[in-house]
């Protein structure tokens, strides 16, 4: 990776190169100044938080592309979001695991019939599966409307030894520099980071920036996750994502 290139996103079948779980992978590449992305609009979102409420013409643009299941699983997550607003953050970490992880593992191959794609809240409810990164970003978002704090949360790119190949999570840091609590849809119980030595973390982002990654804390910020072409690319369709 060099500094200024776009960074490629890795399928779940891409390899890292291996090393040990605990050790720090460093990085020549440091840049000192925290660039912000501004907020984006997601998933449609024409109520406060308060009342979340998918736009009627996204609901009904699901249910003909997908069937009359695509949006009773909508409404499902409308009504999970409303119900959750109230819980802890601890509670909201669990039920947002939970709910999702009742999903399908799809192949992007199969499922989009692409080699990546990174499929909105929306889609991957709608179309009722998807593959790592499915998962973690709609755990990501659903989260950030339930009020979690961005900078509490990662989108988190591992190698996953069992399978392999590798994966995406969301890890959650309750306190700046604590170690990280891994959301994954391989297991349902969340764990914190030095527990899941099966998998290793090679790099993670959110909407403020991209960091090579360590046990705890964030690592080494290396940019903006603008330079990650498929992160873009998923908010760009976030407002209309079933057009």
């Amino acid at each position: 990776m060099r500094d200024g290139s776009e960074v490629q996103s890795h399928h779940c079948r891409t390899l890292f190169h291996p090393a040990p779980f605990k050790r720090l992978i460093n990085s020549p590449i440091s840049l000192a100044v925290w660039i912000a992305l501004p907020l984006v609009l997601l998933f449609a979102i024409v109520a406060a938080r308060e009342s979340f409420t998918l736009e009627r013409g996204v609901v009904d643009a699901a249910e003909k592309r997908f069937g009359s299941a695509a949006r009773d699983r909508l409404m499902a997550w409308q009504r999970f979001i409303r119900e959750e607003r109230s819980a802890t953050e601890g509670e909201k970490l669990e039920r947002v695991n939970r709910f999702f992880n009742r999903l399908t593992f799809v192949s992007d191959a199969i499922h989009w019939q692409k080699k990546d794609y990174w499929a909105t809240p929306v889609e991957f409810l709608a179309s009722n599966g998807g593959d790592c990164e499915d998962f973690a970003l709609a755990k990501y978002f659903t989260l950030k409307v339930l009020g979690v704090p961005e900078d509490k949360m990662n989108l988190t790119y591992v190698k996953a030894w069992k399978l392999n190949q590798s994966h995406m999570v969301v890890t959650y840091y309750p306190t700046p520099g604590a170690e990280p609590l891994v959301l994954d849809n391989l297991i349902d119980e969340i764990q914190p980071g030095s527990r899941r030595t099966d998998l290793l973390p090679v790099y993670s982002f959110n909407g403020s920036g991209l960091w090579l990654a360590q046990e705890r804390g964030r690592g080494n910020l290396v940019g903006k996750s603008g330079r990650l072409r498929l992160w873009n690319e998923l908010l760009e369709r976030m407002p209309d994502s079933l057009q």
